[in-house]
C-alpha cells in the first residue's frame, strides 16, 4: 500500500495546487452568498475527486497485469499516454501565460460567481474535479495506480481517502478558515487570489510538466 500511496502523492498534489479552483473558491467567499456557494463548491470538488478516481480504479481492474515484479507493458503504454498528454498541456499552459503587466485571462464563468447558489456551486465543484481534462488526466493515472496496486477493499479505501484529502486540501483549507474567521480572512484571501491570477498558467505549466515526466518514467517503469 506504501507504493502506491507514493505513487499517488504527486498526483494528489497536483490536483490540489490547480490554481483556478483555488480562486473559485476564493471568490466564492468574497460574494454576498460566501457561506452556501462555498460548502456547495467544496462538496462538489470532493464528490468529484472521489467519483474520478474510485472510477478509473475500476476500469483499471480490467488492464492485465503481472505478479510481483513482472512487467505490466498494458499499464506502462497508457501511463506513458498520459504523461505525454500533461506534456502537451504544460506545452499549451505555458504559451498562454500572461507576459509583464499584462492581466490574465479568466473563465467567463467567474463572472457568475457573485450570483452562485449552493446547488450550482457544487456542480461546479464536481465539473471542475471530475471533467476539468488537467485534472481528469491526473485522476485517471492515479486511478490506474491504485487498480494495479495488487490492494484489497480495506486498501484501496484508505488510498482513494489519502488521495481525495490531499488533492482537495487547498479548497477545504481557505473555505474553512473563512467560515472560522470571515473577516480576519477577507484581506488575506483577497492578496491570494490576485497573485494566483497573475500566476495561473505559470504554475500549471510547470506542475503538468513535472507530473507528466514523473508518470512517463513510471510507465517505462512498468515495462
Amino acid at each position: 500500500m506504501g507504493a502506491v500511496i507514493g505513487a499517488i502523492l504527486p498526483l494528489a498534489v497536483g490536483i490540489a495546487i490547480s490554481p483556478i479552483p483555488i480562486i473559485a473558491a476564493i471568490l466564492m467567499l468574497l460574494s454576498p452568498k460566501a457561506r452556501g456557494s462555498s460548502l456547495g463548491f467544496l462538496l462538489g470538488w470532493v464528490l468529484g475527486i472521489v467519483v474520478a478516481v474510485v472510477v478509473f480504479t475500476l476500469l483499471s481492474s480490467v488492464l492485465p497485469r503481472g505478479e510481483g515484479d513482472q512487467s505490466k507493458p498494458i499499464v506502462g503504454v497508457v501511463t506513458i499516454v498520459l504523461g505525454l498528454l500533461l506534456l502537451l498541456l504544460a506545452v499549451r499552459q505555458w504559451r498562454s501565460r500572461p507576459t509583464g503587466d499584462a492581466e490574465a485571462t479568466l473563465p467567463k464563468w467567474m463572472g457568475a460567481i457573485d450570483t452562485m447558489t449552493a446547488g450550482r456551486a457544487l456542480v461546479l465543484g464536481f465539473v471542475l474535479a471530475a471533467v476539468n481534462p488537467k485534472n481528469l488526466l491526473m485522476g485517471i493515472a492515479a486511478g490506474i495506480a491504485i487498480g494495479s496496486g495488487g490492494l484489497n477493499a480495506g486498501e484501496i479505501v484508505i488510498v482513494v481517502v489519502v488521495f481525495a484529502v490531499i488533492a482537495a486540501s487547498t479548497v477545504a483549507i481557505p473555505v474553512i478558515a473563512y467560515l472560522v474567521a470571515s473577516q480576519r480572512m477577507a484581506a488575506p484571501l483577497s492578496s491570494l487570489r490576485t497573485w494566483l491570477v497573475h500566476n495561473n498558467a505559470m504554475i500549471m505549466a510547470v506542475l503538468l510538466l513535472v507530473i507528466g515526466v514523473v508518470l512517463i518514467g513510471k510507465g517505462i517503469g512498468d515495462f
